[in-house]
Parts: structure tokens; sequence; C-alpha cells
């Protein structure tokens, strides 16, 4: 029997929805065991926690049910709106806003509190997409832009950055979230699989390193000379023409210039932004009573529950407060210690098919516009996936961002919602259109 291509569930992707819905439910369980209060036991007790959090989840569903509702081209034409709209939003909650751990990025409802930051994410997905989809940037995604192309279409590869890197710069200058903040720079994988070359992304990802190999190292001049070593090396496995001399000397440059500059940056982060590189580095003597604590507790936590776990709402580091927010952060440690490297390994397992999910969806589109914003939405679920368990394991610095539908918290849930939803609205919209 053929389906109604009049109900608002034709064409949508429900494997997409039930791995979802499964998150969701296994997080608010997760919240309930990290914030248990046997007085309190009822978890539909709306003065805790996991009651508030079920609240959010209703909430969710009715969002996610609209956004099911709204015809697929109203994304497409009001791209640009939502995005300044909570450009501004997220600009006059310094004026407006209340402060909530030291930062003033909250508007407040009574007993509940909005993240304006949080829903920017779908908002520059929507105009990143819009602008990708619109402009002569996206080449043949069979081959990547080499330099000349960049060269050739560098207003539209400025434009591109800065739609990025507009709101990062006002979330983490204005209101000081860095965790928030550096979340954007997970479009970059979008751009990436838009054209944007791949040397790009490797040059990044070696000044990171050498950054971090800087703060090991103390010897700067050392370090230098290593560097001049290695560049005179390749010469040997390079075809020596001018085009190549010249790129290894910009690349031993670029990479003397990252090691000079890097002190410099580390002096002028923010004390606690300091002890957090510190204490992932191992440099100087880290307090576990101070400054490791947090991370400390979390590989006590994960460690402590073995394979299978202790059990639900049997974990002693949870239920005795140990790990400092770990109904929202840190979530990822009750899962750790209660259902054991099993339960760890189950929803990192979930959180990866749905992502992988995603970009399988993508690329199945007939839209370029449905295209990028699909990338862009399993793009940011693994930058926080990755960075979230990165932190609690101690791989990463503390920057404090939520594990993806698991997290406490009316705003992360519903950004992710909107985000994800968005795009399953796209997704049952190509069926619609016509190559």
């Amino acid at each position: 029997m053929a389906r109604n291509e009049n109900s608002i569930f034709y064409g949508v992707d429900r494997l997409t929805i039930l791995t979802y819905s499964l998150l969701v439910i296994l997080g608010w369980l997760n919240i309930y065991a990290a914030v248990y209060n046997e007085e309190h036991q009822n978890i539909f007790d709306t003065t805790q926690k996991y009651g508030k959090q079920l609240i959010w989840i209703g909430g969710a569903a009715i969002i996610a049910f609209s956004i099911l509702l709204i015809d697929a081209n109203f994304f497409t034409a009001f791209s640009y709106f939502f995005y300044i709209f909570f450009i501004v939003a997220n600009i006059l909650v310094i004026v407006l806003g209340r402060e909530v751990k030291g930062s003033k990025s909250w508007y407040r409802f009574g007993d509940f509190g909005i993240q304006p930051a949080e829903f920017m994410k779908f908002a520059t997905n929507l105009a990143l997409a819009k602008f990708l989809s619109n402009r002569n940037i996206i080449v043949n995604p069979q081959y990547r832009l080499r330099l000349k192309d960049l060269i050739k279409n560098y207003k539209n590869t400025f434009y591109a950055i800065m739609f990025v890197f507009l709101p990062l710069l006002i979330i983490k200058i204005l209101q000081d979230e860095t965790g928030l903040a550096i979340v954007f720079i997970a479009f970059i994988i979008v751009l990436y699989r838009e054209g944007l070359s791949v040397n790009f992304l490797i040059f990044g990802l070696l000044a990171a390193i050498l950054f971090v190999v800087a703060l090991v190292v103390t010897n700067t001049f050392a370090l230098i000379i290593a560097l001049g070593i290695i560049s005179l090396a390749s010469f040997l496995f390079i075809n020596r023409r001018l085009k190549n001399l010249i790129i290894v000397a910009i690349v031993f440059a670029s990479a003397c210039g990252v090691v000079l500059t890097t002190n410099y940056v580390y002096n002028h982060l923010e004390p606690h932004q300091k002890v957090r590189i510190d204490v992932l580095l191992g440099r100087g003597t880290v307090n576990l009573k101070k400054e490791g604590y947090n991370v400390n507790q979390a590989k006590i936590a994960i460690g402590s529950g073995g394979f299978f776990g202790k059990g639900y709402l049997q974990g002693t580091q949870t239920k005795y407060d140990f790990v400092p927010e770990q109904d929202t952060d840190f979530i990822f440690c009750t899962v750790g210690e209660e259902w054991g490297f099993v339960g760890s390994t189950a929803v990192i397992f979930l959180e990866l098919f749905l992502i992988l999910r995603l970009i399988f969806l993508a690329e199945r589109q007939r839209s370029d516009y449905s295209r990028i914003y699909g990338y862009g939405v399993a793009a940011v679920l693994f930058f926080h996936l990755a960075v979230n368990i990165g932190m609690t394991i101690g791989l990463m610095p503390v920057i404090g961002i939520p594990l993806p539908f698991f997290s406490y918290g009316g705003s992360s849930l519903w950004s992710f919602t909107i985000l994800l939803f968005i795009f399953i609205k796209l997704d049952a919209n190509r069926l619609l259109i016509l190559r």
C-alpha cells in the first residue's frame, strides 16, 4: 500500500528518530542516577533535576513534531533570518541576561533558563548551508579545491569562514563561554566536504600538535633547530623545484611562528584555562584535591565500573557527589561507573551510529542545501561527543560542553533536537525534489 504523501511522517527516517529517542530516554535515566535523592525517589518529581528534564523532553517532543509540520522550504527561506536573530540574541544577553557560574549568557524565565549560544549552532548551520549552496564556492565533490581555485574564490571562502567565526567570537569574547564557542570549529568539516583543501585541515592539526609540543618542551631554541633539521631533511624526499622550496620555507616559518608565540598565547589565557591545560599535559605539580580534582574523580568513577558496572543507582562515586557536574558535563562518569565498559561502549556506539546515519542521509540528498546542512549536524554532534568523552577520561582539557541528548539541560536538548529534526525534515523532503 502506498504511503500517504500528505502525512507529516512521509519520507521521515524512522531509524534516526528511534536512535534519537533511545538516547534521550537513556540520558534521562542517567540524570536520575546522577542526582538520585532518596527523599525524592519519584523520577517524575519536578522539584528535582530529573523531573525538570522530563519537562524539557516533553518540550523537545513538541518541537520535533512542530518541525515535521513545517514546510521544508521555510528553513531555506528564513536561514539568514535565524542567523541574524540569534546573533542579536547572543549580544543582548550581556545586557538582559543573568549571570550563571560567572558567565552572563542566560535568559531566565522563572525557574527555567535559556542559553542562546546553544541555539546559535543550528542557526549558523542554516546560514552556512544557504550561503554555500547559492555560491560558486562549491566544486565537483570528487576533487578538492587547489590553491588557485581558493584564490579565485577567496571572497566566498572568507565569507563562509566568517559565518562560522562571527558567533564564535561573540560567544567567547562577550559571554566568556569558551566551550560553546569552540564547538563552531566543527563547521570546518563542512567546508572541507564542500571543497576546502585538506591541506588546511592538516596545517591546523599540525599547528595544534606543535603548540602542545612547545608547551611541553621548554627549550624554544632547541625546538626551532629541530624544525630546521626536519625542513632540510625534507629536501631528500621532494622534487627540488622552486615551488616546493617556497612551500617548505613557508611551512618552516609558520612552524617557527607557532613555537615563538606559544608562551605568549598561554600566558594570556584565563587562570582556569591554564590550569586545565597543565592538568592535561601534566605540567608542574598537579594537586588532585584542587585543579586536578574533576578529572581525577571522573577517572576513578569510570574505572571503578569495571566491565559490567556496579549496577543502576549503585554508583558510590555518583551517589556521594565525588564527581562535580556529574549530571551535565561529566554525565559519562555515571554511565561508566554504573554500566561499566559494556554500557559505556553501547552509549558511544549509539552516538556514533546516529552520526554515521546522518552522513549517509546527507550523501543521498538531492539538494546542495540539505547535504551541507546534514554534514553540519553530523560535525557538531561528533565534536560534542569527542570532546565531552575526551575531557571526561583525561584526553582533552575540560572545556564544559554537554554530551548530546544525555546531559541535563533544556537549552542543549532543545538545540540538539532542532538541529537534528530540521535535517530529518529536509531529508523527508528530498523525495519531492526532482534532480
